[in-house]
């Protein structure tokens, strides 16, 4: 008979049921353990085809094209393609490199290091925008079509290379623009990136579209500007001429209409050419029609008369007198080049006095003069809308002395920027009403043009302004200091220009150094155009005044310029004596 009470058996059961409990919660963990990594994994891995399937396309923008007030293109862009490499599927980064780097001008050693670098990513850019011609060598070549692709983008294009380049500046290599037309209209121009989402398959190909997550393209829009290009090509062709005839430290001529203050053409030299990296040194980079400023000198002369007949501080009449080439103010003297007795107020300008001139300033005082240079926009910015424009300097009035009296008038004690000068003479011309230059007729798709926010205010009597043009400006050319480039048949005004430049060393100015200027334009009655040349330290040649170095090239431009309106003007200029 069994002892059910025997204690050796009752152990030998709860060891069992002990036993039996562990291994089941042994399976359980184990199954636990299963799920949860089959659930991890399975998720990392759905993300990781998620990732390889799913692509994310940029469609990029094309930017807008540039245009002259004609139509003509001045800047484009030009469909290219760019070369990436995906270092996580190459093999052999040596094989590789050595494939690649002859075509898109690499260093071999050199490329293997950085795709070896970067041998987790699945984008690295190998070439920019480069030559059809290249895109298909490389296609040709042994390689895994999975270790490198291509990215459509676009490249800037300016079919006329460095014409006008200052006034359109560039895209740099990833489209942001820098300088002109470029920087000012970035983002006009350069329009907005859309984006598709692709699924693809093993072999790369597009099997589904995720519409929904599309954003789409906006290419860039058009500018069209002011410029003529016909007479931003001759302007340029004059300034190159004069810089192998003078070869100063640079030099820049504009052309407007005064009535309406469009911009025909600027140009600056040094210049560069915007889709050729080398050629941008800093002198070549400054647009000197407008980031560079100088004491404008006798040009500023018309400006001041015009100023004095409209205050009634003098009249057509007004005599002045030389006192033969000596005039004390205070504790200083002023010369003239010549020696003159007593002058009408026409031949104060004519003969370009400064003594004449001082005698006005006196009449004016400080105060008027002053005024009258803010009148005329000095020491403000034009509001052309180039970037990196200067205001020039002009002195607050408190800081003004008797010197400034007399020097004021004669052009010195401040700085102008060409546009401000060639601006503040159109004025002149325009019947005495000052007219904000405006270089940009439509900016993309709007139907209006820029010419609504414009400045436009008088100045001058329109009658007092037309004396100033037909009578003295225009005897400028024929019997003062300009005569040597008057122009049979063409009935053209003027005003010259020469200033020395202060030399910081010397503590006064230079002796030898001199900024060269001539302002003209035509006709005498009802002008149509005028223009500016400005030539910074001709170091060629001799007698560097604006009547040699500046106004012949000026005399070129406008009678060009002016025939082109006019088919019959062609006559031939006088000889220069």
């Amino acid at each position: 008979m069994t002892d059910e009470t025997d204690p050796s058996i009752s152990l030998r059961t709860n060891r069992l049921k002990i036993l039996s409990v562990g291994v089941v919660l042994l399976w359980g963990l184990i199954v636990v353990h299963l799920i949860g990594l089959h659930w991890t994994e399975s998720q990392r891995m759905k993300s990781r085809v998620d990732q390889q399937q799913t692509l994310v396309e940029t469609i990029r923008a094309r930017p807008g094209d540039i245009l002259d007030r004609n139509g003509q293109l001045l800047a484009t862009s030009i469909d290219t393609e760019s070369l990436y490499a995906v270092p996580r599927r190459i093999e052999n980064f040596k094989t590789f490199a050595e494939s690649i780097a002859p075509l898109v001008n690499r260093d071999p050693d050199e490329l293997r290091h950085q795709l070896e670098s970067q041998k987790e990513k699945d984008f690295f850019w190998l070439a920019r925008r480069i030559d059809p011609k290249v895109a298909d060598e490389i296609r040709a070549l042994d390689l895994s079509k999975e270790t490198y692709g291509f990215d459509r983008e676009f490249r800037r294009y300016y079919p006329n290379q460095a014409l006008a380049s200052h006034i359109l500046g560039m895209r740099d290599i990833d489209g942001e623009g820098r300088g002109g037309m470029e920087q000012k209209y970035d983002e006009l121009l350069r329009g907005k990136d859309g984006k598709r989402t692709l699924v693809r398959d093993a072999r790369n190909r597009a099997i589904h579209l995720y519409e929904h997550e599309n954003e789409r393209v906006e290419h860039g829009q058009t500018i069209h500007l002011t410029l003529d290009i016909q007479i931003q090509r001759f302007v340029e062709k004059q300034l190159d001429e004069l810089m192998t005839e003078w070869q100063p430290i640079g030099c820049t001529a504009v052309i407007c209409e005064p009535k309406s203050g469009d911009i025909l053409a600027i140009a600056s030299r040094p210049t560069y050419n915007p889709a050729d990296p080398t050629t941008f040194s800093d002198e070549a980079w400054l647009n000197r029609a407008v980031n560079w400023s100088y004491e404008p000198g006798s040009t500023m002369k018309p400006l001041v008369v015009a100023w004095a007949l409209q205050q009634d501080l003098v009249s057509v009449n007004s005599r002045f007198h030389g006192h033969w080439g000596e005039y004390r103010m205070g504790p200083r003297v002023l010369h003239d080049t010549h020696a003159y007795g007593e002058m009408s107020l026409a031949e104060v300008l004519i003969k370009s006095s400064n003594i004449g001139m001082a005698q006005i300033g006196e009449r004016m005082t400080n105060a008027g003069l002053h005024q009258a240079l803010q009148q005329f926009g000095f020491g403000y910015r034009t509001g052309l809308g180039l970037p990196g424009e200067l205001t020039g300097f002009v002195r607050p009035l408190n800081q003004w002395n008797h010197y400034s009296t007399g020097s004021i008038p004669m052009g010195q004690e401040l700085t102008v920027t060409p546009l401000q000068m060639l601006m503040a003479h159109a004025a002149l011309a325009n019947r005495g009403e000052f007219q904000q230059p405006r270089l940009v007729l439509k900016a993309g798709h709007s139907t209006a043009t820029e010419k609504s926010a414009l400045l436009s205010m008088p100045l001058i009597d329109p009658v007092l302004a037309d004396w100033v043009i037909r009578d003295p400006m225009r005897r400028v050319l024929t019997e003062g200091t300009g005569q040597r480039v008057d122009v049979d048949g063409l009935d053209i005004f003027g005003k010259t220009g020469t200033s020395q430049v202060y030399d910081p060393e010397l503590g006064t100015y230079s002796p030898t150094k001199t900024v060269c200027s001539f302002i003209c334009g035509i006709p005498t009655q009802n002008p149509e155009l005028i223009v500016l040349v400005a030539v910074d330290q001709p170091t060629q040649g001799t007698n560097h005044y604006g009547s040699n170095v500046a106004a012949p090239a000026a005399v070129k431009i406008l009678k060009k310029a002016y025939g082109l309106r006019h088919v019959d003007v062609a006559k031939q200029p006088k000889t220069i004596r």
